[in-house]
């Protein structure tokens, strides 16, 4: 018993790799311009999957409207609402099931908003630049630390670490355009590719009614 409930335990966290740095972190934000990104989407659990389409309106610097069409003879879907450090749901709020916490749903984008905490360590391997945000409390036990990584000056994943263990985790690929969420407590995964990203000019204010 012991052995499986062990083998189900999140990923260990471990110490940051690299030397010391005294650079500051690259910059992660939107990217000037209001662009509409369409995507598919995957989500699973352990009660199943659902998959269909979707669409990201972004607009900079800090809001973004995520739409999801359910596929299938049922359909359906939902939306969610990024309002800086606000995430919205409106409706029955079925959108919100697949989604990460704020600071996460916003790694997806590329944009790093995670809470503001005194303690930043930074460290370069490489081409590789990583940094815990919040201290080692959630490499060493307790506490929460988000722990960034950015290659060739894109940011590359965000991950949540609490209790020495990563908890959740946003990765993305830049050159397969995809990116991907995990909750290692819950088993859960949610996967979206990039179809088409178009600069558009500015969104109907009506977008952004809760």
């Amino acid at each position: 018993m012991a052995t499986t409930a062990t083998g189900c335990l999140p990923p260990r966290a471990g110490p940051l790799p690299g030397v010391p740095s005294p650079m500051p972190l690259p910059s992660a934000v939107l990217a000037p311009g209001h662009q509409r990104v369409r995507f598919h989407w995957r989500y699973r659990d352990l009660d199943g999957a659902a998959s269909g389409d979707g669409a990201a309106r972004v607009a900079p610097p800090d809001s973004a409207r995520l739409d999801f069409v359910l596929s299938g003879p049922i359909g359906g879907g939902g939306y969610a609402l990024l309002l800086g450090d606000t995430l919205v749901a409106p409706g029955n709020g079925s959108a919100k099931r697949y989604l990460p916490a704020t600071p996460l749903l916003w790694a997806t984008l590329g944009r790093l908003a995670v809470p503001s905490v005194p303690d930043t360590t930074v460290r370069v391997d490489g081409d590789t630049i990583r940094a815990d945000i919040g201290g080692t409390s959630g490499v060493e036990g307790g506490g929460t630390t988000w722990r960034v990584t950015f290659a060739d000056g894109q940011m590359i994943s965000l991950a949540r670490l609490s209790g020495g263990r990563v908890r959740e985790r946003v990765t993305r690929d830049l050159r397969q355009a995809r990116v991907r969420y995990e909750n290692m407590d819950a088993r859960r995964t949610l996967t979206l590719t990039q179809v088409r990203s178009d600069a558009v000019p500015e969104f109907d204010p009506d977008i952004w009614r809760r």
